[in-house]
């Protein structure tokens, strides 16, 4: 791992933390993320056809096109643009793979009207996060969809690109991406997508392998505890990798997340994360404090190893 990425990364999670993604620019030319995903959208639309051992072909195939389209396009920027004053180019386009901002200030649009007691804001603000059905949430319910992709993001939008940046620089950053949105859009388990999805959602398990354990340990530090609830309980959530970064800050937040939820209308039976009673407002006010922390560790981690160089 080549030390200057570290010091690339350093400052791409610290342009990314301040200005985030430009909204003018989004309402412009749309995210990267929404690019691919339409990619993934026209192919499930078009290949996602025929018998389960043609559907998990074509979904090998629009696996093996998402990596060649963004390992090819970070490639490219990279050399085309060199080193020297060109790396100020390789910073602000590596922003648009991290998500410490968005994430962040998505997650405070729930508190504050949570905050007040506004239980139907804070439904409609967290909605936009989450993919289980809000309509009927109560306060505690509504914290725990919250806390939960607090955490679940902080690996899958910070720690696993972070990760794969200094792996292999933009490829790696814009590869992670890639997978992680279309295991998002295609990597279910349900009749449509079961064989499609397969080797997106492998691959997505594969690339957050890591990353995951990573996000759960800074969580942990982060919150000055979790770490007994971490090991105990990952291994019951129903992803390889998402029951590390949730456990993990179930326990830092001394408070039980999991449980049942429903999706499309349809009961969904989930295990028990952590112990104690349901969170509330202080207690998502207290996750996205950790959630800062953790952070701010991510970057004297990254600073450390741009250090050492």
């Amino acid at each position: 791992m080549p030390a200057a990425r570290a010091e690339q990364l350093l400052l791409i999670l610290i342009v990314e933390a301040a200005i985030g993604y430009p909204a003018a620019l989004y309402a412009r030319i749309g995210h990267p993320v929404s690019w691919v995903g339409r990619l993934i959208a026209g192919a499930d639309e078009r290949w996602n056809r025929g018998g389960e051992t043609r559907r998990r072909a074509m979904g090998i195939a629009l696996l093996l096109l998402l990596l060649l389209l963004a390992g090819g396009v970070g490639w490219a920027i990279g050399r085309i643009v060199g080193d020297g004053p060109g790396m100020v180019l390789i910073i602000l386009i590596g922003t648009a793979g991290l998500a410490q901002r968005s994430l962040h200030d998505h997650v405070a649009a729930v508190l504050r009207p949570l905050a007040k007691g506004d239980v139907l804001a804070a439904r409609d603000a967290v909605a936009m996060i989450v993919g289980r059905d809000t309509d009927a949430l109560d306060e505690a319910g509504v914290s725990v969809a919250a806390i939960e992709s607090l955490a679940e993001s902080f690996c899958d939008g910070i720690a696993a690109p972070a990760f794969w940046f200094l792996v292999a620089g933009l490829p790696g950053l814009f590869a992670c991406k890639a997978i992680n949105t279309a295991d998002s859009l295609v990597g279910h388990k349900d009749a449509r997508h079961r064989a499609f999805g397969w080797a997106s959602a492998r691959a997505d398990d594969l690339v957050n392998l890591i990353p995951a354990r990573i996000a759960g340990l800074l969580i942990c530090l982060a919150g000055a505890g979790g770490f007994c609830t971490m090991l105990r309980d990952a291994g019951r959530h129903a992803s390889p990798n998402g029951g590390w970064p949730e456990a993990a800050m179930a326990g830092a937040i001394g408070r039980r997340l999991g449980g049942p939820v429903r999706y499309d209308g349809a009961p969904a039976e989930r295990a028990w994360l952590g112990m104690g009673p349901p969170p509330g407002p202080a207690d998502l006010a207290s996750a996205l404090a950790i959630y800062r922390r953790a952070c701010l560790l991510i970057w004297l981690l990254v600073g450390g190893m741009a250090w050492l160089r």
